[in-house]
């Protein structure tokens, strides 16, 4: 079945840097593009970021562009999250899927505080 195992996260301070990575199983990765959502607490999931099944076309939400970076490696199944200058606001559960939405993972818990 369709699996999604997220790592990476952890305490940062303000400004610090953080690599998500998302281990993808049970489909076939290189055909569907993926994303990285994430959900603070006592708020709804927000998407960050968006990349095609290449790799060659990325989306960033307002409020991470300049800041984060989103990439893939369909060899391996793997999708990353480059999070710098992290600040408080980016506190959050990050979670990767599919564009189709349908199966989520556990989830990386990120908490940016000084």
């Amino acid at each position: 079945q369709v699996q999604f195992v997220e790592s990476g996260g952890g305490v940062v301070q303000p400004g610090g840097s953080l690599r998500l990575c998302c281990q993808a199983s049970g489909f076939d990765f290189s055909w569907w593009p993926m994303m990285w959502f994430r959900q603070a607490l006592g708020k709804e999931r927000e998407l960050v970021a968006s990349i095609s099944s290449k790799g060659n076309r990325v989306n960033l939400a307002d409020s991470v562009k300049g800041r984060f970076a989103i990439s893939r490696d369909n060899d391996k199944s793997i999708l990353y999250l480059q999070m710098d200058n992290l600040n408080v606001e980016d506190t959050a559960v990050y979670y990767c899927t599919t564009s189709a939405k349908k199966d989520w993972g556990q989830g990386t818990q990120v908490t940016v505080s000084s």
